[in-house]
C-alpha cells in the first residue's frame, strides 16, 4: 500500500487509483458524470476537472515523432494514410547520421527548428525509449503520447507494431 502525508491526513494513493480508474471505466460504459458523482459522494463538477487532466483533444493536427525505428516505411505508409501532418521516424543509422552531419551549432537550430514546428501541432506522438519519452514530454507544450517502445538507451531499430499506432490514431480522431 503506497500511502501520502498530507498535512494531519494520510492519503492511501493505490485507492485513489483504483477509484480514478473505476470513474474512467464507468464514464467509458455511458454513465454520466451525474451518475458517477453520487455512487462516489463527490460534486459533478470534479469528474469534468478529473477528465479534463487527460483530455486528449480529438482532431486537430497531430505530429509523430519516432527513433529508433525498424519499420519506417511500414509506419510512413500509415501515417498517410491517416492524413498525419508531420512525421518524423529515424532509423538508428539516420539519426545517427543526423547528428554526425552538422556542426554542433548547425545541430543546435536544426534540433530547435524541429521542436518550434512540432509544438503548432495539437496532439503528438512520440514512439521512443523511457527516457526519451520524459524528455519530450518536458519540452513540448502539445497533448504528447508516448509510446515507450524499449529502456533507453536503444541501440537498434525496433519494430512498432502499427496495429498499436493505428488504434492510437483512431482513438484520437
Amino acid at each position: 500500500m503506497k500511502l501520502a502525508n498530507i498535512g494531519d491526513k494520510v492519503i492511501n494513493i493505490d485507492k485513489v487509483h483504483r477509484i480514478v480508474d473505476q470513474i474512467f471505466e464507468m464514464r467509458s460504459r455511458g454513465y454520466s458524470q451525474q451518475e458517477i458523482a453520487s455512487k462516489f459522494n463527490t460534486d459533478r463538477t470534479f469528474i469534468s476537472r478529473l477528465e479534463s487532466l487527460g483530455e486528449i483533444r480529438r482532431g486537430g493536427n497531430i505530429a509523430v515523432i519516432g527513433f529508433p525505428i525498424g519499420n519506417k516505411q511500414e509506419l510512413e505508409e500509415l501515417l498517410d494514410k491517416h492524413g498525419v501532418g508531420f512525421k518524423l521516424l529515424l532509423s538508428e543509422k539516420e539519426r545517427w547520421d543526423f547528428a554526425l552531419g552538422m556542426s554542433g551549432p548547425e545541430l543546435v537550430n536544426r534540433v530547435m527548428d524541429l521542436i518550434a514546428e512540432v509544438r503548432s501541432y495539437d496532439v503528438v506522438i512520440f514512439l521512443g525509449s523511457d527516457k526519451r519519452s520524459e524528455i519530450i514530454e518536458g519540452i513540448l507544450d502539445n497533448d504528447v503520447i508516448t509510446v515507450n517502445i524499449g529502456p533507453s538507451p536503444l541501440t537498434h531499430d525496433v519494430y512498432v507494431d502499427p496495429a498499436v499506432v493505428e488504434k492510437l490514431l483512431d482513438s484520437i480522431k
